[in-house]
């Protein structure tokens, strides 16, 4: 099953847990069974088990199917997959992360804590750091940058300045398309942070 990382964190968080073998050879040895037989079968809390069997089902790892005992309903789960892979396409998550995408108008927001430090011969930047906070709960952050990024950021318009597009910007700073990912990737992170702000 290809997924992104949340649901692949989910998943694996089940699978890593000390009773989920036990709660699969229960899948495999009967037709199917409900989360209170499994949990007594176990020897622990039924939620947990419930939990666990929910989300199973949710991945289609497991059917879930609503009976009834004496007019009142309740599940019963059955295993239809015996083979389970978790497959992350790693070129989609990272499209996913790039909520900035080039055609937007950026420049440097009026953000006063904020201090770009330039590389060796001066020519880029070489990290950024975000003081965040207040008073003695101030901290430091400090993102160390790529060589394109740190170009990149050497351009990037003042907060008083016309605004320009990603692509703009890479051009002026004779940055390769190659690297527009982790241009994305810092743009994204400072905007979040604030540092950037993106121009309708």
């Amino acid at each position: 099953m290809i997924m992104d990382f949340k649901k692949a964190a989910v998943i694996s968080n089940f699978l890593s847990k000390d009773y989920t073998e036990g709660l699969f050879k229960l899948l495999l040895t009967y037709q199917d069974i409900s989360a209170s037989e499994a949990a007594s079968r176990l020897n622990m809390h039924i939620r947990t088990v419930q939990d666990c069997l929910e989300t199973m089902a949710a991945y289609d790892i497991i059917e879930k199917k609503e009976v009834y005992e004496k007019k009142r309903p309740y599940n019963r789960y059955s295993i239809i997959k015996k083979k389970i892979e978790i497959i992350i396409d790693l070129e989609s998550a990272l499209d996913e992360t790039h909520n900035t995408q080039p055609a937007s108008r950026i420049r440097e927001s009026k953000r006063v804590q904020v201090k770009f430090s330039t590389s060796r011969n001066g020519e880029y930047f070489s990290s950024v750091s975000i003081w965040e906070g207040k008073g003695r709960m101030t901290k430091e952050r400090k993102i160390n940058l790529t060589t394109a990024q740190g170009k990149f950021l050497y351009f990037l318009p003042f907060p008083d300045a016309e605004p320009l597009a990603i692509d703009q910007i890479m051009r002026k700073a004779d940055i390769d398309e190659i690297n527009k990912n982790e241009v994305l990737d810092i743009v994204g992170e400072l905007t979040i942070l604030k540092v950037i702000e993106k121009v309708t």
